[in-house]
């Protein structure tokens, strides 16, 4: 007399080792996108190293409206000015960190720190066409403008403005 086999001995009935596979592949490729995107929101930081100079509200040093940037944001500690050809990786709206690397001769590193520690920046002016890759950083007076002078800062991008 024969036995029956167990359930687990006999061949599938219908599609389930079809269905079985599909279900783990889309569960995966489900898996791997949403690392992806998570990946992609997050992302390496964007660090830069760029000259720096500083800036006040006076009309010498701006146009007509010394007080207005040019998105329209009023000037304050923490606004940054950059030249036209970083507003296409750096746009308006952008928020950073900035480092005293500094003077361009090597002298007086971290000498602003206490400028940088701690406050975000946001890209919301642009420098006169005629300068490329430099920064300028907004400063409520002129003898501390005077005094931070040509630096190298380090730059590191917090957040991108949503589109």
């Amino acid at each position: 007399m024969r036995r029956k086999p167990h359930p687990s001995q006999l061949p599938p009935e219908g599609p389930g080792i079809l269905m079985d596979a599909m279900r783990g592949f889309f569960l995966s490729l489900y898996l791997v996108l949403a690392i992806a995107g998570a990946l992609a929101q997050t992302g390496p930081k964007k660090v830069m190293v760029l000259q720096a100079t500083a800036y006040t509200s006076s009309v010498r040093e701006t146009d007509s409206t010394p007080f207005v940037t040019s998105t329209g944001m009023r000037t304050r500690l923490g606004v940054l000015a950059v030249s036209p050809d970083l507003l296409r990786v750096l746009p308006y709206g952008t928020k950073v960190r900035l480092k005293d690397l500094g003077t361009v001769q090597g002298r007086g590193r971290g000498q602003f720190s206490y400028l940088f520690e701690g406050r975000v920046f946001v890209v919301a002016d642009v420098m006169h066409p005629r300068m490329r890759e430099k920064l300028d950083v907004w400063l409520p007076d002129r003898s501390t403008a005077l005094r931070f002078g040509r630096r190298l800062v380090q730059l590191e991008v917090v957040e991108y403005p949503r589109r």
